[in-house]
């Protein structure tokens, strides 16, 4: 009985010793995480009020718009001379083609009623028809006055 009774009283001194060190170490645990959780809602605090003043300070910028400045370099308009406008060529009126009637002819370099592009055009009657600051233009494009000759063949055709 001696005996049971001394081990029942070690066992209630050692277990008392353990759990103040338990407890010891529970509330070093406890304190260390409330520590942590004040640090963090201190950061979180900070940042939703960096939040506000930021939102508070987007609300009150305004846009502002200038008006642009005048250019720096003087820009002088050209006249624009239209002498070669026809009121033909612009607004032409709706012709009736008549049926071409086909015939056999011998010989293809005599100029028919139909065909328009067979006559001849020289320079006097294409500066004439366009103007000689076009023929000038056409000239210069194609290399030679027979390149401007044969474009007014093309612009004749298409009348």
């Amino acid at each position: 009985m001696k005996l049971w009774l001394t081990i029942a009283f070690a066992l209630v001194f050692f277990s008392g010793c353990n759990s103040g060190k338990y407890n010891t170490m529970l509330r070093n645990k406890n304190a260390k995480q409330l520590f942590l959780i004040k640090q963090q809602q201190a950061k979180i605090a900070m940042l939703e009020q960096k939040l506000k003043e930021s939102s508070t300070r987007r609300k009150r910028k305004r846009k502002v718009f200038t008006i642009p400045s005048a250019p720096k370099k003087n820009i002088k308009l050209k006249k624009v001379e239209d002498n070669n406008y026809s009121s033909k060529y612009m607004y032409p009126e709706a012709k009736k083609k008549k049926p071409a009637v086909k015939l056999a002819a011998a010989d293809t370099n005599i100029p028919s009623a139909n065909n328009k592009t067979s006559t001849t055009m020289n320079k006097a009657s294409c500066i004439a028809m366009i103007g000689q600051a076009k023929f000038d233009k056409y000239t210069q494009m194609f290399g030679g006055e027979a390149g401007s000759i044969k474009r007014c063949k093309m612009l004749k055709a298409m009348r």
